[in-house]
């Protein structure tokens, strides 16, 4: 099977060249893109489209996103090489920095079908929210990025952060309008960094888990923080579990995350599972 990989220079601290060194040595010949654009990864699989089965995508999740919205639906397989600040659609899907293993999971053409999602006409494949993190990473692209910038970042926004306000369409749900600290959707269990806002996610049962934060005290964030890095996060006082197929709300704000990548989205907001709508390598 023919592949092909597209890179994102600016993933991994800039710092490419060591992949592609590598790449160069056990393939001959390799096809890849060192992306300048979104514009240039289109063309890239467009001009490759009938000649290509498995596009890689060399990046983080936001990478893997812009690579993976151009496959749904379609015959063509995403495979992974990770390579940003977080990773977690690259955890989730069991891909790492071993380029040999990649390799030889291309060479045997297995895939797996899982689910995307749409929050009004943006696409996304992990985690996608707004509120508190949606905040933060809109202050986290502004540095250098890394796990110890994020965690600087969230403390400083933590402390002067006000809660959003979520009024939610749909009669039965409405009882869960209110402020919160944030608001996640969550496609797989993790953030990135094994930071699981989603322990009971599944990325191919047709749902979503939409996860409702409030803000809690300082004396439960070590509590919060605890249980998130070891898969333990689960309803109670300060957190709500809703799985949703399909749901639509209003929140004042525009600031959000898809996929780690900040985004500035206009209420009403729809949100809409892509049932199996993505090929992933295995």
């Amino acid at each position: 099977m023919q592949f092909a990989f597209i890179i994102n220079p600016y993933s991994a601290k800039k710092n490419y060249q060591p992949f592609l060194d590598s790449l160069r040595k056990k393939v001959d010949n390799p096809l890849y893109l060192v992306s300048k654009s979104l514009q240039d990864t289109e063309d890239f699989i467009q001009n490759n489209w009938e000649n290509v089965g498995v596009f890689v995508a060399v990046g983080g999740d936001g990478t893997i996103s812009v690579v993976a919205q151009k496959l749904i639906n379609t015959e063509k397989i995403l495979a992974v090489f990770p390579a940003g600040s977080g990773n977690g659609f690259s955890n989730e899907n069991n891909f790492n920095k071993n380029l040999d293993v990649l390799l030889a999971k291309i060479r045997k053409e297995k895939y797996k079908q899982i689910d995307t999602f749409m929050v009004n006409d943006h696409f996304s494949i992990n985690v996608s929210g707004t509120g508190f993190d949606g905040k933060v990473v809109k202050e986290f692209e502004k540095t250098s990025r890394g796990f110890k910038n994020y965690i600087k970042v969230s403390i400083k926004t933590f402390f002067n952060y006000k809660p959003i306000k979520i009024k939610f369409f749909d009669e039965s749900y409405k009882q869960y309008n209110g402020k919160y600290l944030m608001l996640n959707i969550a496609n797989t269990r993790q953030f990135g960094n094994n930071a699981y806002i989603a322990p009971m996610a599944s990325k191919s049962d047709g749902l979503v888990d939409l996860v409702l934060v409030k803000k809690f005290p300082l004396t439960y964030s070590a509590f919060f923080a605890f249980r998130m890095f070891t898969k333990r996060l689960k309803n109670d006082e300060y957190v709500t579990y809703l799985p949703v197929s399909e749901i639509e709300f209003k929140v004042n704000t525009k600031t959000w995350h898809i996929d780690g990548e900040f985004k500035k989205i206009k209420s009403p907001i729809h949100v809409k599972v892509l049932p199996k709508s993505l090929k992933i390598l295995i």
